[in-house]
Protein backbone atom coordinates (compact mmCIF):
# COMPACT_ATOMS: atom_id res chain seq x y z
CA UNK A 1 0.00 0.00 0.00
CA UNK A 2 1.75 3.17 -0.77
CA UNK A 3 1.54 5.68 1.95
CA UNK A 4 2.00 9.22 2.64
CA UNK A 5 3.21 10.99 6.08
CA UNK A 6 2.38 14.34 6.50
CA UNK A 7 4.61 15.32 9.72
CA UNK A 8 5.92 18.08 11.60
CA UNK A 9 8.29 17.22 13.94
CA UNK A 10 11.26 19.36 16.09
CA UNK A 11 12.65 20.00 19.26
CA UNK A 12 13.61 16.82 20.23
CA UNK A 13 12.54 14.75 17.30
CA UNK A 14 10.50 12.69 19.23
CA UNK A 15 7.72 12.12 15.99
CA UNK A 16 10.82 11.64 13.71
CA UNK A 17 12.15 8.21 15.29
CA UNK A 18 8.83 6.61 15.23
CA UNK A 19 8.24 7.71 11.50
CA UNK A 20 12.17 6.62 10.85
CA UNK A 21 11.19 3.17 11.74
CA UNK A 22 7.71 2.91 10.60
CA UNK A 23 9.74 4.27 6.90
CA UNK A 24 11.60 0.82 6.79
CA UNK A 25 8.27 -1.45 6.22
CA UNK A 26 7.26 -0.52 3.26
CA UNK A 27 6.59 2.17 0.84
CA UNK A 28 6.00 5.05 2.85
CA UNK A 29 6.72 8.89 1.78
CA UNK A 30 7.61 11.19 4.47
CA UNK A 31 6.48 14.82 3.96
CA UNK A 32 7.85 17.71 5.78
CA UNK A 33 4.16 19.84 6.49
CA UNK A 34 6.23 23.03 5.67
CA UNK A 35 7.47 21.79 2.43
CA UNK A 36 4.29 20.37 1.61
CA UNK A 37 1.73 23.39 1.07
CA UNK A 38 0.55 22.43 -2.28
CA UNK A 39 1.17 18.81 -2.08
CA UNK A 40 -0.89 16.17 -4.28
CA UNK A 41 -1.47 13.50 -2.14
CA UNK A 42 -4.27 11.77 -4.82
CA UNK A 43 -1.95 9.49 -5.73
CA UNK A 44 -1.29 7.69 -2.15
CA UNK A 45 -3.67 4.64 -0.87
CA UNK A 46 -3.33 5.60 2.49
CA UNK A 47 -2.37 9.33 4.35
CA UNK A 48 -1.14 9.88 7.45
CA UNK A 49 -0.68 12.89 9.72
CA UNK A 50 1.92 12.90 12.47
CA UNK A 51 3.77 15.31 14.97
CA UNK A 52 4.44 16.12 18.46
CA UNK A 53 1.31 17.89 20.06
CA UNK A 54 1.44 21.34 20.75
CA UNK A 55 -1.37 23.66 22.39
CA UNK A 56 -3.01 20.35 22.68
CA UNK A 57 -3.40 19.95 18.84
CA UNK A 58 -1.14 18.74 15.92
CA UNK A 59 1.71 21.36 14.94
CA UNK A 60 -0.21 24.04 12.77
CA UNK A 61 1.61 23.05 9.43
CA UNK A 62 -0.02 19.46 9.76
CA UNK A 63 -3.31 21.15 9.83
CA UNK A 64 -2.93 23.38 7.44
CA UNK A 65 -1.96 20.96 4.90
CA UNK A 66 -4.52 18.72 5.90
CA UNK A 67 -7.14 20.92 5.20
CA UNK A 68 -5.71 22.19 1.68
CA UNK A 69 -4.59 18.78 0.84
CA UNK A 70 -6.52 16.22 1.93
CA UNK A 71 -8.46 14.17 -0.79
CA UNK A 72 -11.43 13.19 -0.35
CA UNK A 73 -12.07 9.85 0.62
CA UNK A 74 -8.98 8.88 1.27
CA UNK A 75 -8.40 6.56 4.11
CA UNK A 76 -6.32 8.45 6.68
CA UNK A 77 -4.55 7.68 10.40
CA UNK A 78 -2.36 10.53 13.26
CA UNK A 79 0.21 9.49 15.22
CA UNK A 80 1.44 11.65 17.71
CA UNK A 81 4.21 12.47 20.33
CA UNK A 82 3.31 14.39 23.49
CA UNK A 83 4.35 14.88 27.30
CA UNK A 84 0.80 14.29 28.34
CA UNK A 85 -1.70 11.75 26.33
CA UNK A 86 -5.21 13.04 25.84
CA UNK A 87 -7.60 11.74 23.37
CA UNK A 88 -8.55 15.25 22.36
CA UNK A 89 -5.65 15.69 20.09
CA UNK A 90 -6.80 14.32 17.30
CA UNK A 91 -10.24 16.38 16.71
CA UNK A 92 -9.49 19.18 14.80
CA UNK A 93 -7.82 16.96 12.17
CA UNK A 94 -10.77 14.44 12.74
CA UNK A 95 -13.10 17.71 11.75
CA UNK A 96 -11.13 17.89 8.44
CA UNK A 97 -11.07 13.99 7.78
CA UNK A 98 -14.83 14.04 8.47
CA UNK A 99 -15.60 17.31 6.23
CA UNK A 100 -13.76 15.07 3.35
CA UNK A 101 -15.64 12.01 3.89
CA UNK A 102 -11.89 10.45 4.75
CA UNK A 103 -12.15 7.79 7.15
CA UNK A 104 -10.02 7.59 9.64
CA UNK A 105 -8.87 3.90 10.30
CA UNK A 106 -6.29 4.27 13.02
CA UNK A 107 -5.08 6.52 15.45
CA UNK A 108 -1.43 5.89 17.84
CA UNK A 109 0.20 8.47 20.36
CA UNK A 110 2.72 8.04 22.91
CA UNK A 111 5.01 9.89 25.00
CA UNK A 112 7.75 12.01 24.02
CA UNK A 113 10.27 14.20 26.01
CA UNK A 114 8.80 17.44 26.42
CA UNK A 115 10.31 20.81 28.00
CA UNK A 116 8.03 23.12 26.22
CA UNK A 117 6.73 26.34 28.60
CA UNK A 118 6.69 25.54 31.87
CA UNK A 119 8.19 21.79 31.90
CA UNK A 120 11.87 23.02 30.90
CA UNK A 121 11.36 24.86 34.52
CA UNK A 122 11.74 20.48 35.81
CA UNK A 123 13.68 19.83 33.28
CA UNK A 124 11.01 18.05 31.11
CA UNK A 125 8.75 15.52 31.30
CA UNK A 126 8.39 11.92 29.83
CA UNK A 127 12.35 12.06 29.61
CA UNK A 128 13.51 9.05 27.58
CA UNK A 129 10.81 8.31 25.43
CA UNK A 130 9.72 7.29 22.86
CA UNK A 131 11.77 4.38 23.75
CA UNK A 132 12.57 1.38 22.16
CA UNK A 133 8.90 -0.23 23.31
CA UNK A 134 7.21 2.60 21.87
CA UNK A 135 8.57 2.62 18.68
CA UNK A 136 7.98 -0.96 18.34
CA UNK A 137 4.37 -0.19 19.25
CA UNK A 138 4.48 2.33 16.32
CA UNK A 139 5.25 0.21 14.10
CA UNK A 140 2.96 -2.74 14.94
CA UNK A 141 0.04 0.34 14.67
CA UNK A 142 1.33 0.79 11.35
CA UNK A 143 1.72 -2.70 10.20
CA UNK A 144 -2.07 -3.32 11.69
CA UNK A 145 -2.83 -0.57 9.25
CA UNK A 146 -1.75 -2.60 6.38
CA UNK A 147 -3.91 -5.33 6.55
CA UNK A 148 -6.68 -3.71 6.86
Amino acid sequence: MKTVIVYHSSHHNNTKKLLEAITEQGDVTLLQASHAKDADLSAYDLIGFASGIYYQQFHKSVLRCAQKNLPSKKPVFFLYTCGLDRSSYTNALRKIADSRNAPVIGTFGCLGFDTFGPFKLVGGIAKGRPNEEDVAKAVRFFSSLNSL
